[in-house]
């Protein structure tokens, strides 16, 4: 299994931070919760088996949700963010 690549932020880059890439972050964001929420809704974080953490994994489960919906988006997502980011570009510069 290859690891997903880390995205770099802009300031990581040194690089000047553009309107449309904070409205891209502010996208991915919003998808990155969307997702979040959609693997809680399909029982993604459910302790299974004789084997499962008690109530130190049900603590720390939504880390885990948050870190893999991150990964989707990462690795290109659902293409919520790209419709968020066209739907917020429009209303931005009106």
């Amino acid at each position: 299994m290859s690891a997903i690549p880390a995205a770099v932020p802009p300031q990581a880059r040194n690089v000047p931070v553009t309107s449309d890439e904070k409205l891209m972050a502010a996208a991915q964001q919003l998808e990155a919760t969307f997702l979040s929420e959609m693997l809680k809704a399909s029982g993604f974080d459910a302790s299974n088996g004789a084997f499962g953490g008690g109530d130190g994994e049900d603590g720390f489960a939504s880390f885990l949700r948050d870190a893999q919906a991150e990964n989707i988006i990462a690795a290109g997502g659902i293409g919520l963010a790209e419709s968020l980011f066209d739907a917020m570009k429009v209303r931005v510069y009106a």
